[in-house]
């Protein structure tokens, strides 16, 4: 006997009820965006670009980032050089900085400085070792800028925004 606001459901081979099937798929593939969502979210956030203490800029435009690490623009707006840090190929933190600023793969970058070695005109930033090498670089260069995993508290170094 059916209560009021009950409907009768015939259950399939599987015992489940096909109408709430589909409120079980339903909520697991919202589940999983979700999820996707906030890797995403997690993968933007996946650095903090920082530059020495004597440069004046707080926020920085990504293509002023991009071009400095490629050595497109060589000088802050102040007329300071412009020093660039990289860390090493195969670190995850250098994979997210190159997809997200520089809109390339390391591979692709990587290729890019063979081409400008070859031809004479330039060499590419420095690589340093992990975040404690990337801050020790911008606390002795001014003008440097490096990017690392999380905020650093060292001093010498401050985190700058990126828009």
């Amino acid at each position: 006997m059916l209560r009021a606001g009950e409907t009768a459901c015939l259950a399939n081979a599987t015992g489940i009820c096909p109408i709430r099937r589909r409120h079980v798929v339903l909520a697991a593939l919202v589940s999983l965006c979700l999820v996707i969502a906030s890797d995403l979210r997690a993968a933007e956030a996946s650095f903090v670009l920082i530059v020495h203490v004597s440069t004046p800029e707080r926020e920085l435009d990504r293509a002023f980032v991009a071009d400095a690490f490629l050595k497109k623009r060589t000088r802050w707006p102040d007329g300071q050089v412009v020093r660039p840090v990289d860390q090493r190929r195969d670190s995850a933190v250098r994979r997210h900085f190159t997809a997200d600023v520089l809109k390339r793969s390391v591979e692709a970058v990587r290729n890019y400085w063979q081409q400008r070695i070859f031809s004479g005109r330039d060499v590419p930033p420095p690589e340093v070792e992990g975040d404690a090498g990337v801050i020790r670089y911008v606390q002795e260069n001014p003008g440097a800028i490096g990017y690392v995993m999380a905020a650093p508290t060292a001093p010498g170094v401050r985190a700058v925004g990126l828009k």
